[in-house]
């Protein structure tokens, strides 16, 4: 029987998140209100109020679906099925792709809701490295050496969690190269997908790209709406049908609210704005992020995040990444995720598009532990 392994970044977050004053372990932007989102989506109020309270379509509303296939080169509505969050729809592919003897890929540091669900199925999960060295490129030989003709996944989160980085073309040609040579399928978590640093053109989609890509998203990253919960994948139209019949075991559907204010921030000039503030508060952030990590000279560094609202932060301190993130959340009231939960030391997962006054308030008070930390070295 296979041992049960916890999700090691959702049980922290779990576990610490509700009270916390400084919050910077969430992965997306500072989430909109509901006023706010209304308004930057133009939704009438009464035509929603008037939406009874009931079951929607299954799959998800035409519409809805529509809007999301539109995102897509040569996608269309029957390509997708509405999910609650990304999550389920990680759940789903897991359940439905994987058989007796198989193995799925995974890249470290990652998130790590497909390949825990896979470990917990009893399938075996094989870790590629990514490089910090590098820009967290793959690991070439390592990926080589990893894939054989047991493999059926290879997962990527692209732009990856926690360290906000967009694969280079070669990473990509890889990827594609070693999944075509085994017939394996690409599961592209792209939730990060919008939420680009140095551009305002989204991280390209591994759909399109090959013929066997699951393409994973939310609304909750770029859009600032995770209590939506609210997520979609895109897969080839003949695997639709097995993924929705598990979709109606492990959910039957998202909400009805949920749908209809997804397809509202969905259509164009409403994710065009939608959008444009995530950027804003990103890119802001960051900058906010970089100036605070100065104070301590030589004390922390990051390569530099291409997209998402989140830095993987390298320290250089007499304390673990646990010890660190405890003492923060214990003495400053600030939560960041420690390093171990993505299995890599001296680093902690920080999340910057946050109101400003806000984000400098929290990172001073980091940077007064730390002063602590180095005067009792």
């Amino acid at each position: 029987m296979t041992h049960f392994q916890a999700f090691a970044v959702e049980q922290y977050l779990s576990e610490t998140e509700h009270g916390v004053h400084y919050n910077f372990s969430e992965s997306g932007v500072h989430p909109m209100s509901y006023a706010e989102l209304f308004e930057l989506a133009n939704v009438d109020r009464d035509t929603l109020f008037a939406t009874l309270v009931d079951y929607p379509q299954v799959n998800g509303d035409q519409l809805l679906r529509e809007r999301i296939a539109a995102l897509y080169q040569m996608a269309h509505a029957d390509n997708v099925l509405v999910t609650v969050g990304a999550t389920e729809a990680n759940t789903l592919v897991a359940a439905t792709l994987l058989e007796p003897g198989d193995n799925v890929i995974r890249f470290s540091p990652t998130y790590e809701q497909l390949a825990g669900n896979a470990h917990n199925l009893g399938y075996e999960v094989r870790s590629v490295d990514m490089h910090s060295t590098q820009d967290w490129a793959i690991d070439a030989p390592g990926l080589a050496a990893a894939v054989d003709d047991r493999t059926r996944i290879i997962h990527i989160v692209n732009p990856n969690n926690p360290t906000g980085q967009v694969l280079s073309a070669a990473d990509r040609e890889l990827i594609v190269a070693a999944a075509q040579g085994v017939g394996a399928w690409i599961v592209a978590d792209e939730v990060y997908s919008g939420t680009e640093r140095n551009t305002d053109e989204p991280t390209e989609s591994f759909w399109g790209g090959y013929e066997r890509v699951i393409a994973i998203n939310s609304m909750s990253k770029a859009y600032g709406l995770p209590g939506l919960r609210l997520g979609w994948l895109l897969a080839p139209e003949s695997l639709i049908p097995d993924l929705w019949r598990r979709h109606e075991y492990a959910s039957i559907t998202a909400t009805m609210m949920s749908m209809q204010l997804a397809s509202a921030a969905l259509e164009s000039s409403a994710r065009d704005a939608i959008t444009a503030r995530a950027r804003g508060l990103i890119r802001r952030g960051f900058e906010t992020l970089q100036e605070e990590l100065s104070y301590h000279k030589g004390v922390f560094s990051v390569v530099p995040p291409q997209a998402s609202a989140m830095s993987f932060v390298k320290f250089d301190l007499p304390v673990s990444s646990d010890t660190f993130a405890a003492r923060l959340l214990k003495e400053e009231d600030v939560l960041v995720i420690p390093g171990s939960r993505f299995g890599v030391e001296e680093h902690f997962r920080f999340s910057s598009a946050l109101p400003e006054e806000h984000l400098r308030a929290g990172l001073q008070r980091m940077n007064e532990l730390t002063g602590r930390i180095l005067a009792s070295a």
